[in-house]
């Protein structure tokens, strides 16, 4: 049973590396594109006269690609058994990324704004320190040995996919509205809900799983231990 469990989990991730690849080439591609005529012509995240942004941004794209793609393979339970040096050092590389990936967004965001204005500013700004604030905890308790440091990884990994959610939720919503509430700059209400909808209602889940997922398991226990003279 442990095994076929630990091979659905690994054929989860990889099909879920295989989902984000598209997004994770969108990214790197864009970041590394900067240096480009054509990229600083049609972009509204070139600013010449703001270079420092222009690059915090720009890097934001690569390092946040890559932590797309990393973040993911530290769901891997065989690796984390049976390597644990590599997921460790896979978890600071991760850990590594996600700072810089908020550092980079964060420091644009307060120099230029969003495109979408105050609003946006606000829900990518708190996204970007929930991020970092996951990125260190990680860290900290995992260097403790705390079993705590799961949880955070997990909160971690979630807003790694967040900018591939962020792109999916648009993606599927244009696909089955059309578009509805949503406009170029960013003020349709659609918009203006996605700027915490690609993060917050995850975490919710995700929190609401650890809640309820012990009080599952000391139920079966109990459940088990009632049946358990009956099977004598």
């Amino acid at each position: 049973m442990r095994f076929l469990l630990s091979s659905l989990g690994v054929l989860s991730v990889g099909l879920l590396v295989l989902g984000v690849w598209w997004f994770v080439q969108h990214s790197v591609g864009r970041g590394l594109s900067l240096a480009t005529p054509a990229e600083q012509a049609g972009s509204r995240l070139f600013h010449p006269e703001a270079m420092a942004a222009t690059a915090a941004i720009y890097g934001h794209m690569i390092l946040g690609g890559l932590l797309t793609l990393l973040a993911p393979l530290q769901l891997l339970g065989p690796v984390r058994r049976a390597v644990p040096r590599v997921h460790r050092m896979l978890g600071r590389l991760v850990a590594g990324l996600a700072l810089a990936t908020g550092a980079g967004g964060l420091a644009y965001i307060l120099s230029q704004g969003t495109v979408g204005g105050p609003w946006m500013s606000l829900g990518f700004g708190l996204y970007g320190v929930l991020l970092m604030i996951a990125a260190v905890r990680t860290v900290q308790l995992a260097r403790r040995r705390d079993p705590a440091h799961r949880a955070w990884a997990g909160r971690l990994v979630i807003l790694a996919l967040a900018s591939w959610i962020y792109r999916m939720h648009y993606g599927l919503w244009h696909a089955f509205t059309g578009g509805v509430a949503t406009s170029d700059d960013f003020s349709g209400t659609f918009d203006r809900i996605q700027v915490f909808a690609f993060y917050l209602p995850y975490l919710a889940l995700f929190e609401a799983v650890r809640l309820l997922w012990p009080s599952r398991r000391r139920s079966v226990r109990l459940a088990e231990g009632r049946a358990a003279p009956g099977r004598a």
